[in-house]
């Protein structure tokens, strides 16, 4: 009897001895799958930014047009670009600040709603407005979208 004890209290150290290997084998993986993911491509705040930019210019003239599903599109997509920054880029300052955007595109948004190119207008404006308000807030106000964008806010 004490034969197979003893035989039972091996058979059992081995096994759990196989685990630790596993487990070992497991944390490495990890390790490995940490190192890949800190290594990940993360766009840039700038490319965010490039992006922003394409995009508010986009709706502009899309609701000169009052084409108003591209201008609904492109407010989304201003959105998303905006959400994005918060989620990748969430120490930096001028992340801190962005929240301040979100009221002016509610109003584009909501004149893009009602269709009401006059509303849309003033809203854009004060979209533009807003955006300058952050990057003079950040210190980057040389890249003030007004000395671009107010070139077409008059055609």
């Amino acid at each position: 009897m004490r034969q197979v004890f003893l035989f039972l209290l091996t058979l059992g150290l081995l096994s759990c001895n196989q685990q630790t290997g596993n487990t070992k084998e497991l944390q490495n993986r990890i390790d490995s799958l940490e190192v890949k993911l800190a290594n990940t491509y993360k766009p840039g705040f700038g490319d965010f930014m490039g992006t922003i930019q394409t995009h508010h210019a986009k709706l502009w003239f899309a609701g000169q047009h009052e084409n108003w599903k591209l201008a609904d599109f492109e407010v989304h997509e201003l959105m998303e670009a905006i959400e994005a920054i918060e989620e990748y880029h969430p120490d930096r300052k001028e992340t801190q600040l962005i929240g301040m955007i979100y009221p002016a595109i509610d109003s584009v948004d909501i004149a893009i709603d009602q269709k009401d190119l006059k509303k849309f207008k003033e809203s854009y404006t004060h979209l533009t407005n807003t955006c300058n308000k952050c990057h003079h807030a950040t210190e980057m106000e040389y890249v003030d979208r007004g000395q671009y964008l107010n070139t077409y806010l008059y055609l």
